[in-house]
């Protein structure tokens, strides 16, 4: 189990980025989030936060695996 939680969070928050900026963006539209340029910018920074989550999760998953291994 070691290593799914931040993998989980990573990719809601690369989702939830992704979705921030298109409302930025002014590309997903009828929202009270639509063409504020706030989260334009704030979008991306979650979004790259969430790729770092992953990464780590992906970092603790293998190690545990070698870690179980050796056992």
């Amino acid at each position: 189990m070691r290593g799914w939680l931040a993998m989980s969070l990573g990719l809601l928050a690369v989702v939830l980025g992704a979705v921030w900026t298109l409302q930025g963006l002014d590309v997903l539209t009828d929202s009270a989030m639509s063409g504020v340029t706030a989260w334009a910018v704030i979008g991306p920074v979650v979004a790259v936060g969430g790729l770092a989550l992953i990464v780590i999760g992906l970092r603790q998953r293998s190690r545990g695996r070698a870690g179980s291994a050796a056992e």
